[in-house]
């Protein structure tokens, strides 16, 4: 993105009362961040999202100096501001509907990243630590990226894990990337930079609220092909992670625990309500392996230990039905997303599918290279 057309983007993220859903919109919309700021209110409000209030606060606008300052502030500290159409920006949250219209990013984001996340309990058991580590050294040996939130407990093992085992991982948080949450972990931020990436949708100065920890995770399950979960009480931040996760198709895991454990309540009840279970790393892999392999063919490294050899006829008949009927279901679609941009909602109301199928659809026809996804969740079939 062009530096000036950056600098209009950040600052309809620095006005208040704009989230990520109105940012986008209102970029789709006008085609840009500088049109979307140079519009007249009515015209803005008659944007998705958009009140009246709000629309007086973008088209009043004058706070350049702070958007400058924060465009200093990240040269400084060695920050990329990281904007959804570009190619580092994390391909598979580009497909949620509320991702973030800009990263700050420390460190280094790639585009062929395969990110499973490892989340739980901030004041884990030492047992919960122990197989965290293991199983995000597991998970970086077969050519994962770890995905956590640098906080106290499983967090910071599973960033941990990743390290000793020489691997990428990737920390997003839940403030600004000049304030280290907990402070003790400022070691292990510096650590992460080097082997992957420190990320926020935050500015600068933002300390970590109660409130931006939910919004934070949907973040971490949005970049992430799987979620999961390694001790979680029944009151856990971890399980918001897991059903965000859920709502943005992603699979969701669980590790079993004692039933008199306070720290395996919330695990048990995920897989009691179908998350699945998880004894070792190979049933996250083979549950993730049908999504990675369209999008990142051989990049799960070494075989899986479960049956690969050949499916028997009437099995193979059944594959075969099942994929012309996906065939046939993208076709459908593509003829409704003609070469005017159509918003996500008026897809999934034409198509009356529910928002995961749709994003799924949407995402195979992208890979595929027959759909372009523009700002605010609209579709165009790509020329």
């Amino acid at each position: 993105m062009h530096a000036e057309d950056l600098k209009y983007l950040l600052a309809l993220t620095l006005i208040d009362d704009i989230g990520p859903v109105t940012v986008n919109g209102l970029v789709a919309a006008f085609g840009s961040a500088r049109t979307a700021m140079s519009a007249p209110p009515s015209k803005l409000a008659a944007v998705r999202g958009v009140s009246a209030t709000i629309a007086g606060r973008i088209s009043t606008f004058s706070d350049w100096v702070r958007v400058d300052n924060e465009l200093e502030r990240a040269a400084q500290l060695g920050i990329t501001l990281v904007t959804a159409d570009e190619d580092s920006y994390p391909s598979l949250l580009r497909h949620i509907y509320d991702y973030p219209p800009l990263l700050y990013v420390r460190g280094e984001l790639k585009p062929d990243d395969i990110c499973v996340a490892l989340v739980g309990s901030r004041r884990a058991t030492a047992q919960g630590r122990y197989t965290c580590e293991r199983i995000s050294r597991e998970l970086v040996h077969r050519g994962i990226t770890v995905v956590s939130g640098l906080a106290r407990g499983i967090d910071s093992s599973a960033h941990q894990g990743a390290l000793a085992a020489r691997g990428r991982t990737l920390a997003v948080m839940g403030s600004g990337l000049d304030t280290i949450y907990p402070p003790e972990n400022r070691d292990l931020c510096e650590k992460i930079v080097e082997a992957g990436a420190v990320v926020s949708e935050y500015p600068f100065g933002s300390e970590p609220l109660a409130h931006h920890f939910p919004r934070r995770n949907r973040i971490i399950s949005g970049m992430s092909y799987g979620v999961v979960v390694i001790e979680a009480t029944e009151k856990s931040g971890s399980l918001i992670t897991a059903h965000l996760a859920l709502e943005q198709g992603r699979c969701v895991f669980a590790l079993p625990g004692g039933i008199e454990t306070q720290t395996s309540r919330g695990t048990n009840s995920l897989i009691k309500n179908g998350a699945t279970l998880v004894q070792d790393v190979e049933d996250i892999l083979c549950e993730i392996a049908p999504q990675v392999d369209g999008n990142h063919p051989s990049a799960i490294s070494s075989e899986p230990d479960y049956d690969t050899t050949e499916s028997t006829a009437a099995d193979g008949e059944t594959e075969k039905s099942a994929d012309e009927e996906k065939g046939g279901d993208e076709q459908a679609l593509l003829r409704l997303i003609g070469d005017r941009p159509v918003h996500i909602d008026d897809l999934i109301a034409r198509c009356d599918i529910d928002m995961n199928r749709m994003l799924g659809m949407l995402l195979s026809l992208e890979l595929k290279g027959l759909v372009r996804q523009m700002p605010g969740k609209y579709f165009v079939i790509k020329e």
